[in-house]
């Protein structure tokens, strides 16, 4: 008597199905937006990374769909469209929600507190590493350094900034966000989608009024080096524990070499009013 492949649990390896094509008035849009997108290359497949991000702004992520259009108007592959949109983790394999929250856990966000904002965001939003409420709002990932190390733990929503958090400033966030209440970063242009993050950094123009204007520059922290390379030295103001209550202490005046503390508090609004970030300033003022 013999047994089927089946009975056995053996697979036929039947090869995947093609996936389906866009709507011939869909890609009769994204075709002209592919053509202004390739049309700044001296080499067309040089376009590749802009137009991932273009078939993810109208899909939310890149599906086999996305990268079908993006081999065919390339003449690729849909092989070496598929390597590179799966070695960037900028490009979602998987349907996302309309707001990219990440909790940077790298060296100094986790040691500062961005691991137990992360585990707070689990377990407040009931998802796991890489997963979307189920309203379709929220997708969670931990992240790594976004080079913010002097606003650290730092949050980003969609790439904008969420600097010096907490779990109780993170979970505020969050909450907004999924209710439609008005968020603002600490540094940099207002929220938009992450379908809309993902046509502007396919190249085309931010057009909501102000927007770029927005964008701002480096923050006090950030320009505190500069600052004392330039002579510009402040009085030193010691940090304390973020939980602890500050302690008199002598304060005095630092010459040019000595090295200020890059979360040297100043007093204005931020994400979280109880630990305040700095104001932004063009660099080199």
């Amino acid at each position: 008597m013999t047994t089927s492949s089946s009975e056995r649990g053996v697979g036929l390896g039947m090869p995947e199905l093609p996936p389906p094509a866009y709507p011939d008035d869909v890609r009769a849009r994204l075709e002209t937006d592919a053509r202004e997108i390739i049309a700044r290359y001296p080499d067309s497949r040089s376009a590749l990374l802009p137009l991932l991000h273009l078939v993810q702004s109208e899909d939310g992520y890149v599906t086999r769909t996305g990268m079908k259009f993006c081999a065919d108007v390339l003449d690729l592959t849909t092989a070496e469209v598929t390597a590179v949109a799966t070695f960037y983790s900028m490009y979602r394999r998987r349907p996302s929600g309309d707001y990219q929250v990440g909790v940077c856990t790298n060296t100094l966000c986790a040691v500062m507190g961005g691991d137990a904002i992360f585990e707070t965001l689990q377990e407040h939003l009931g998802v796991g590493n890489g997963e979307t409420t189920g309203d379709g709002k929220v997708t969670l990932e931990h992240i790594e350094c976004n080079a913010a190390c002097d606003y650290a733990p730092v949050v980003m929503v969609n790439w904008e900034f969420f600097d010096n958090q907490t779990p109780a400033s993170a979970t505020r966030l969050v909450d907004d966000l999924r209710a439609g209440a008005p968020v603002e970063p600490t540094r940099g242009a207002r929220l938009c989608t992450f379908k809309e993050t993902a046509r502007i950094l396919a190249g085309f123009p931010d057009e909501r009024p102000g927007a770029v204007e927005e964008g701002g520059s480096a923050g006090h922290a950030s320009l505190v080096g500069l600052r004392l390379a330039k002579g510009e030295a402040q009085p030193a103001r010691v940090v304390h524990p973020r939980e602890s209550a500050p302690q008199e202490e002598p304060v005095h005046e630092p010459s040019p070499t000595e090295r200020l503390s890059s979360h040297d508090p100043v007093e204005t609004s931020a994400s979280d009013p109880a630990h305040p970030s700095g104001p932004t300033a063009e660099e080199g003022e």
